[in-house]
C-alpha cells in the first residue's frame, strides 16, 4: 500500500512550535533590547522592510541573512549574539554578549545598534531595555546595589523559579532613554534558564508598553464620549419631554449613533489588542513563579498597583462606548416608532380628508348629473316639438298642450339614457 500522505502545512506548524527557542546567556552577560512599531497600522505594514532593515544590520558583521518570509532570525554579530523576532505590530532584536561593562548600564552597550542604522528603522522605538546579568552576592550588598541601580519608589524585586534568579526592574526610563533589568541567578542556574528569565522580562516590558497604547487611546476618547452622552441625555429628555419635533431629534440622533459607532470601529482593533497584551503580561509574570524578596513588591504587585488600573480604564472605555452606541441605538428605534406612529395618524388623517373630498365629490357629481339631465331634456323637449309640429293641425291641439304631452317622456329617456351611461362607465 502506498504511505499516506501528508497535509501540506504538517510539518511548517509542527516547526512553528520550536521556531522560537530561548537563547542560552551564561553569568555575567549584557542584554540589549529594542522593540521597533509602526505609529500607524502596523498590524498592515509592509513586512519585507523590516527584513531589509535586518539584512542591513547583518551585512555590517558579514552575518547570513534570514530565509526569505522568516519570523524570525539568530545569527553572530561581532562578539554578540542577535536574536531578531517579527510580531503582529512591532519587531524586536535582543543582542546579548558575555560580560558586563564597568559602569552598570552603560549607555554605551547601545552601540551594538548604529546610530544611522536606527534613523532608518522602518518604525519607531516602542521600548529598549538594558539588561545586567550578574552574580548574586550577600543580601546587604545587594540590597544596597540595587537600590543604587534603580528608583526605590517603584523597585520590585522577586525570586523566581524557585529561587534560580533575582530579578529587578523599576519600569523607568533612564537619562539614556532605556528601561532597566537586573538578573541575579544563583550560582547553580544553567544558562538555559537565565536565557528564558531574560526573555520572560523582555516580553513583558514589551507586552506592556504595547498594551499601554490602549490606555492612551482611552484616555484621548474619554472627553469626546463624555460629550457623546450628554448630548444624548439632553436630546432623550426632549423626547420626553416632546418639545423639539421627533424628526429633528431622530436626525441628531442618528449623527450621534454615525459618531459612535465610527469612533468604535477606530478603536476596536486597539481595544482588543490591549486586552491580549494585557492578558500576555499577566501570563509571563505568572510563569516566572515568583516569590517575595527582603520585604520588596514583586513584579506582580507592581503591575496590580500600577498596570492593572490602566487596563481597567481601557475596559471601562471600552464598555462605556459599547454601552453609549446601544443606548444611541435604542432611542433611535423608540424615536422611529414615534415618527412612524405620528406619520400613521397623518396618513390616517389624510384619508379622512381624501374620503371626505371623494363624498363631496360624489354628492357634486350626482348635482351636476342632474343639472344635465335637466339641460339635457330642454334641448330634447325642443328639437321633439318642433319635429312634431306640424301634428297639431292633425291633432287639433295647441303647440304649448304639443309640448307639454312630449315634456315628462322625454325626460324619463333622457335620465334613463345618463344613467346606463354611468352604469356602462363603471
Amino acid at each position: 500500500m502506498p504511505p499516506i500522505q501528508d497535509h501540506p502545512l504538517r510539518y511548517s506548524l509542527t516547526n512553528e512550535l520550536h521556531a522560537r527557542p530561548f537563547p542560552a546567556m551564561t553569568c555575567p552577560s549584557t542584554v540589549v533590547y529594542l522593540a521597533v512599531k509602526q505609529p500607524k497600522e502596523a498590524e498592515h505594514r509592509d513586512r519585507m522592510q523590516d527584513l531589509k532593515h535586518l539584512t542591513d544590520l547583518l551585512d555590517r558583521h558579514g552575518a547570513p541573512h534570514p530565509k526569505p518570509g522568516a519570523t524570525h532570525h539568530a545569527a553572530q554579530i561581532g562578539r554578540h549574539m542577535i536574536k531578531w523576532e517579527q510580531h503582529t505590530e512591532f519587531v524586536s532584536y535582543t543582542v546579548y554578549r558575555d560580560g558586563v561593562s564597568v559602569r552598570a548600564f552603560d549607555p554605551a552597550d547601545f552601540d551594538v545598534f548604529p546610530a544611522d542604522w536606527l534613523a532608518k528603522a522602518p518604525g519607531q522605538r516602542i521600548t529598549s531595555a538594558l539588561i545586567r546579568v550578574v552574580p548574586r552576592t550577600e543580601a546587604a550588598e545587594m540590597k544596597e546595589t540595587l537600590h543604587d541601580w534603580f528608583v526605590p519608589e517603584s523597585l520590585a524585586v522577586s525570586q523566581v523559579l524557585d529561587d534560580s534568579a533575582i530579578v529587578a526592574g523599576d519600569f523607568r526610563i533612564d537619562p539614556a532613554g532605556h528601561m532597566r533589568f537586573a538578573v541575579l541567578p544563583h550560582a547553580e542556574t544553567g544558562s538555559q534558564r537565565i536565557g528564558r528569565i531574560v526573555q520572560r522580562l523582555c516580553e513583558i516590558e514589551t507586552y506592556r508598553a504595547m498594551a499601554m497604547l490602549g490606555f492612551s487611546r482611552a484616555r484621548g476618547l474619554t472627553p469626546s464620549i463624555s460629550a457623546l452622552d450628554t448630548h444624548l441625555s439632553e436630546m432623550m429628555a426632549e423626547m420626553t419631554g416632546g418639545s423639539t419635533p421627533a424628526e429633528q431629534t431622530l436626525s441628531q440622533l442618528l449623527t450621534v449613533s454615525a459618531e459612535l459607532e465610527a469612533m468604535a470601529a477606530r478603536s476596536a482593533f486597539r481595544f482588543s489588542a490591549t486586552g491580549a497584551y494585557d492578558a500576555l503580561v499577566n501570563q509571563r509574570v505568572s510563569l516566572l513563579r515568583e516569590d517575595r524578596h527582603e520585604g520588596f513588591q514583586t513584579l506582580a504587585e507592581f503591575m496590580l498597583r500600577r498596570f492593572e488600573p490602566a487596563m481597567r480604564t481601557v475596559k471601562s472605555t471600552e464598555k462605556r462606548l459599547e454601552t453609549l452606541a446601544n443606548r444611541a441605538r435604542r432611542a433611535g428605534e423608540l424615536l422611529r416608532t414615534r415618527v412612524d406612529v405620528e406619520r400613521s395618524a397623518q396618513n390616517q388623517a389624510l384619508l379622512a380628508s381624501m374620503d371626505r373630498r371623494a363624498d363631496m365629490a360624489l354628492r357634486l357629481q350626482h348635482t351636476v348629473e342632474g343639472l344635465s339631465v335637466v339641460a339635457i331634456s330642454y334641448y330634447a323637449v325642443s328639437l321633439a316639438a318642433y319635429a312634431l309640429y306640424p301634428l297639431t293641425s292633425a291633432l287639433d291641439i295647441s303647440k304649448g298642450s304639443l309640448t307639454a304631452l312630449i315634456t315628462l317622456p322625454v325626460v324619463g329617456l333622457v335620465w334613463l339614457g345618463v344613467r346606463r351611461i354611468r352604469k356602462k362607465l363603471h
